[in-house]
């Protein structure tokens, strides 16, 4: 239930955030156009990866709710996991893009028409301040498909302040340089950004242990309790963000009746749930059980 309620509001969080985003990166797009600032149109053309991602990140929590069914046991909700990969590869083909306009306008930096991009700029900060601020209601740190279009959005709101002083700097001291340097420091974070995020989904995908479960402690809280002989084949994985999986096989004294492996297993499952591991998939075994597949 908790999960769900989760999901709900990180849509809404996604939803008010895209009609913003699209909306201003149409704005700030023709004003990079008439003003000639790079570092607007980088901004504005991350603004358009935001609404992308944003658009995508939506589908995503649509479509990660869908039931799951004989083609897909688990459901659906891996697919955010898929449109937070999306997103990260898109803030670095954006962030080399900006790369590569930069060097040529060091080289030969155009007339900005600085008044009008210090005003947009100005106007593109308020609005990801405003985006940003809306997005923070959501689970950003817990749900990664959420986390990668909040740092879009924190990524564009530096977009915009690397703006307003290069529009500055440009006004009061006539360097030119100002505008592309603005871009290539944009460009440096939003590349690191994209790399986390990037890094962070392909975890995800290869089934990597979560990284706020300890696998050590976990294999010492099963063993601790009591009728427990030992654990192995431990796998620990997320399904999604915010979803953890186990499956392992337990050793137990064969003196045990099924109900008492019942207990047991009732019990597992709740100190994994402190864990924050909510599917839990556990086959009991004796020590004789496990001797015979051992020597097999």
């Amino acid at each position: 239930m908790g999960h769900n309620h989760a999901h709900g509001s990180n849509r809404k969080v996604l939803l008010f955030s895209f009609i913003i985003t699209t909306a201003y990166m149409f704005v700030e797009a023709t004003g990079g156009f008439l003003t000639n600032s790079l570092a607007l149109l980088s901004d504005a053309g991350h603004m358009m990866s935001d609404s992308i991602s944003l658009g995508v990140g939506l589908l995503a929590f649509t479509y990660g709710a869908k039931a799951s069914d004989s083609h897909k046991t688990f459901g659906y909700k891996r697919f955010e996991i898929l449109a937070a990969v999306f997103n990260g590869v898109a803030l670095l083909v954006v962030s080399i893009y900006i790369f590569y306009e930069a060097i040529h306008r060091f080289a030969d930096p155009p007339e900005v028409a600085t008044s009008g991009m210090l005003w947009i700029a100005l106007i593109g900060l308020l609005v990801n301040v405003l985006i940003a601020f809306i997005m923070r209601k959501g689970d950003t740190q817990g749900n990664l498909n959420l986390r990668a279009a909040f740092l879009h959005v924190l990524s564009d709101l530096l977009g915009s302040v690397g703006a307003i002083v290069a529009a500055l700097l440009i006004m009061f001291f006539d360097w030119g340089w100002a505008d592309p340097l603005a871009s290539v420091i944009v460009a440096v974070l939003v590349l690191l950004s994209g790399w986390r995020v990037t890094r962070d989904a392909v975890h995800v995908l290869m089934e990597g242990t979560p990284a706020e479960v300890d696998l050590t402690r976990v294999r010492k809280r099963i063993e601790q309790v009591p009728e427990v002989i030992s654990v192995h084949d431990l796998h620990v994985w997320s399904i999604t963000s915010g979803l953890n999986a186990i499956a392992c096989h337990v050793v137990i004294g064969s003196h045990l009746t099924m109900a008492d492996a019942q207990k047991l297993l009732n019990r597992i499952e709740k100190e994994m749930m402190e864990e924050q591991i909510e599917h839990t998939t556990i086959q009991l075994e004796t020590e004789a059980n496990t001797h015979t597949e051992n020597k097999m």
